[in-house]
Formats: C-alpha cells, structure tokens, sequence
C-alpha cells in the first residue's frame, strides 16, 4: 500500500514509491529508546519495520550495545536501582531516632546489589525484544550502517553482511560516553564500567559536574565510599537554575562529598596505593576508581552517513529539521544521535512524533517546552520550565521569584540538617508560571505533576487557589503567598 507523508502540507515526491519496492517500509538502525518506540509505532501503523541493535553486554562499545540501549542496560534503569540502594545508608542513619534498634555495625553487600540491577536490565533486555517481536517487527543482531538512501547493511556476529533496501531509514544510535585527553585516562573508567564494577571502590575521584558526576557522588557517598568531586565551575549542574545548583552542592558537602570547584584534572597515575590523580591546582588525590563523567558524543562515527551525504554538525550529531528527517529526504534521526535534548522520554517524543509524521497521517513535531526533568542526587533535584535566568533573560517585564525553604517533616524526628527547597519563577505581567524547581526527597515524583500545570499555561492565582495535601511537601508549591523577590526583565550576569 503506497503511503505519502505531508511536510508542511506539501506531499514529499521522492517519497511516494510503492512499498513493495523496498524490503522494509522502515529500516532502524539502533534499538534503544528512540528506536523501540519509532519501530512499535510505525508498525502498529501498518508499515514493514526492521531493526538492528549489537550484542548485549552491560558495558558498550562501538562493537556491543543491546536492545533497550543506553537508559535500560547501562543508564537510567540501573543508576536509579543504585540510588535506591544508596538511600538506605542515610535512611538507616535516620531509622534510630524513629525507635529501630540498629546495630551500630550494618554492612553493605555491593555484590549483592550488582547482580539484583544485573538481573533486572537482563529481564528489560527481554521484554524490550518481546515489545519488537509482538508488534511484528523484525530484529537483527549486528553492526547497522547506511550505504546508500535507501539501502542498509548489516553485520551480523559471524561477519556475515546482509543487505536491505527500505523506503524510510531511521537512525537511532543514541551517544557515547566521552574521555578527556589527559595523560594516563585509560587508568578512568565511565559511567559503563561504574555500573558494572566488581569490588565497591573505598575513595572515588569525579571528573565533571553534570548529572552522572552528581549522581554517582551521591550513590557511592551513600554505600560508604569517600567521594571527590571534581568540576571545572563554581557550583555542579551547569545551566540548571543558578539557586538550586546551590542547594545541590550545600546537600553534597552536607553528606559528606568532598567538592573541588574551578578545578581539573590534568592526569593520571598508577601507584601501588592506587590511582594518584593531579589537579591543575597541584592537589593529589588518590582513588581505587577515577570515573570521568565530562559528557557524551553522537554515536554516528562507525554509520557512513558521511558517504551517504547525511550532514552532522562538528560534534558528529546529525542535523535534523523539526519532524526529525535530515537533508537525505529518506533518512532520519531521533535521540541522542541528534543532540538535542538528551533525555529518554524526550527520545521517546521524537520516535512517537517520527512514526505518526511518516506512517500515521498526522503530522507532528516533538514540542521541546516544558519537559521536566531531574538529577537523581540524594536527596534529588527536579525542574520543569525556565530557570530564573533564563526567565529573566526571555521575560518581556518584570519576573516574581517564590521559594519556600523548610526542613522536611521526616528531618524533624531524625534530625537530619537538610532543607528542601522550592521555588517558582512567574511572569509579572500574565501571572504565568514560567518555571518550578524542588531539591528534596521525592522532588521528580511531585515534578511530573507539576510539569501537567505548566504544560496547561497554569497562572500563579491557580497554583494559589488549589487546595493541597496535608502534610506534605508538594502543598508548599500551592501555599507560596509571598513574593520572594522581584527581578527586572535583562541579561543574566553569572560568572557561575
């Protein structure tokens, strides 16, 4: 059955070849988030859709993947299975004063731990198989490349290549963790290996400031490890609200992280006591593990978009238009790959709007506008919208800040010094709330509610008149009466 796909109206001609002139309606190389979602969809929608993923095996390299990719296997899955893990050390610390006799001596079994997110990433691994094969999709094991428009090959573990031919290809290979130049980086690991380690390392050293630093502090902090976090800026979590980024390092340095801002490291060395890592500041820190968390390149290096003339940008992500397709009309991008908002729920957006656009009759691009997001730190920290500063710098008047700081009821008994901070960013003129931030427990838990509000265009005089529920933390978002500040519409100035 031929199909046509309307971009901005307009039917796209080069497209509209019967389908039985290719092998597969749809072709995907990559069979992660994005990927998945863009093969279930188109194939629900009727079209012939193959997929290729690597091999599984929990650390990657341009050779070994699996399917569910980066967020199943050696993300998001298994980092927040740590973080929970984690939790327990404070959350025993703080069981004592609500009348559990604990031993003053708890042990942490790492291994124990390893092989229960080792069990659960095998099962994902399953059902995200079982997900392509109940919506009829076909699934190659190999190595995917483009070496042509509408031409695929396949390399299959024995070495054998297969070739197919598709109306539509969609790229999907997601990103990969990225090393410094430093003398002595193969002595680091990335957040592959960390997930995967053997023994739980005694002293850790962080390079990098961003979410997988923040959160791997605070996991190996809570299973007992001493922790050194190292970051080139003044405060972790750079372009997030300037204010929360506080929040998170006061938490960090309050649970014990040893913070280095406005540092890097400049190499490695192996010694017999360990890892000697050397800061540009002349500081040596010695560690058992050296994790480089210094951010993530596109996967397209090993795909031949070049020969087919498929355009990157000088990071080596591939240039897409906003339904996702790239100059090669019969080629398209979705995910990570692209680098645009690299977050799995906003790759599943992309394959949704991908398959709806191509297959569905429904034109669709992904909406990139308040998507909620958070740092699994502990406590953790979530934010939907604006920051303050970037609300102040789009804002055409004045912004109103509310925040609200309080120690959590629970803190109350176990005496934990650790407020929760809240804050919502408003539109002076309209009373739209622009942005909400919460670094606290549950913070991503009541975000996502948060998040319905201001996808709505919710006024802060709705925040106000709704009704919270008590006691809790999240009814401090509907009881900020007062304005905090008042700040006039300019350019934010931050050396941060």
């Amino acid at each position: 059955m031929a199909r046509k796909m309307l971009i901005d109206g307009e039917p796209a001609a080069a497209l509209e070849e019967e389908a039985t002139d290719f092998d597969f309606d749809l072709f995907v190389i990559g069979a992660g988030s994005g990927g998945v979602r863009a093969s279930r969809f188109s194939a629900n929608f009727g079209a012939k859709v193959g997929i290729c993923e690597l091999p599984y095996h929990p650390i990657s390299s341009e050779t070994i993947g699996g399917v569910g990719g980066t967020c199943v296997i050696r993300g998001c899955v298994p980092k927040k299975i740590l973080v929970y893990g984690a939790s327990f050390g404070g959350d025993l610390e703080d069981a004592r004063n609500y009348g559990w006799e604990l031993s003053e001596k708890i042990d942490f079994n790492w291994k124990k731990l390893l092989q229960k997110k080792t069990d659960e990433i095998n099962r994902l691994n399953g059902i995200y198989k079982r997900l392509l094969s109940n919506a009829g999709v076909k699934l190659f094991e190999g190595e995917g490349k483009v070496v042509g428009p509408h031409e695929v090959e396949v390399t299959q573990l024995d070495g054998t290549k297969l070739s197919y031919s598709a109306k539509h290809i969609l790229i999907a290979t997601g990103g990969r963790a990225h090393l410094p130049d430093i003398p002595g980086k193969e002595l680091g690991i990335t957040s592959d290996e960390a997930l995967s380690l053997e023994e739980l390392p005694k002293r850790v050293v962080i390079l990098g400031g961003g979410y997988i630093a923040v959160e791997f502090a605070s996991i190996w902090q809570g299973m007992g490890s001493t922790v050194n976090l190292v970051f080139r800026k003044e405060l972790p979590l750079r372009g997030f609200d300037d204010e929360m980024r506080a929040v998170v390092a006061r938490n960090l340095e309050g649970r014990g992280i040893n913070l280095h801002p406005r540092t890097n490291l400049t190499q490695l060395i192996k010694t017999e006591d360990g890892i000697k890592a050397v800061t540009d500041h002349g500081e040596e820190l010695m560690a058992d593990v050296v994790l480089f968390a210094t951010g993530r390149v596109p996967n397209t290096k090993r795909l031949n978009l070049e020969a087919v003339g498929v355009e990157l940008d000088s990071n080596g992500a591939i240039k897409v238009n906003e339904y996702s397709r790239t100059n090669i009309p019969s080629i398209w991008a979705v995910g990570d790959v692209t680098d645009r908002m690299n977050l799995t729920p906003v790759a599943l957006m992309e394959g949704t709007c991908f398959a709806k656009t191509v297959f569905g009759a429904q034109e669709s691009k992904p909406d990139y506008s308040n998507i909620p997001y958070a740092v699994f730190s502990i406590p953790p920290l979530s934010v939907v919208g604006l920051s303050e500063e970037q609300a102040i710098e789009q804002a055409n008047g004045d912004v109103l800040v509310f925040t609200s700081t309080f120690n959590p009821m629970k803190n109350t008994i176990s005496g934990r010094q650790e407020k929760t901070v809240m804050k919502l960013v408003v539109d002076a003129e309209t009373d739209k709330v622009l942005g909400a931030s919460m670094c606290g427990p549950d913070a991503p838990e009541i975000m996502q509610g948060i998040a319905v509000a201001l996808k709505c265009g919710a006024t802060k005089a709705q925040f106000d008149s709704t009704v919270g529920i008590h006691p809790s933390s999240a009814e401090e978002f509907v009881t900020m009466r007062s304005v905090t500040r008042t700040v006039a519409a300019a350019k934010p100035r931050t050396s941060l």
